[in-house]
């Protein structure tokens, strides 16, 4: 899990930094700033998660799971070509 947090959203309830202190901290006025570059480990994921639900103005955002540029897709993301059969020629106009 990745998040990132709109700085210019945030009005400093550090409700984020009492949830998870690792992450987030405050600034001299009293604002959170994003420890790190926004990675979650697993096992942070759900004090993460309660820091997110319970921001006031909703400035911490999730942007999805962090993967390398290079790591293979989930199986679950690569889409599979639909085979022509004789059950769907009509879709894909076979002729005989």
């Amino acid at each position: 899990m990745r998040i990132r947090l709109d700085r210019t959203v945030c009005d400093g309830f550090g409700v984020c930094t009492k949830h998870a202190p690792g992450y987030f901290s405050l600034d001299d006025w009293g604002y959170a700033s994003l420890i790190g570059d926004g990675t979650v480990l697993e096992k942070d994921h759900d004090a993460v998660t309660r820091a997110i639900m319970d921001c006031p103005v909703h400035a911490i955002l999730t942007l999805g799971e962090y993967r390398p540029p290079d790591a293979p897709p989930h199986p679950e993301e690569v889409e599979e070509p639909e085979l022509k059969t004789e059950d769907n020629e009509a879709e894909w106009g076979f002729v005989r």
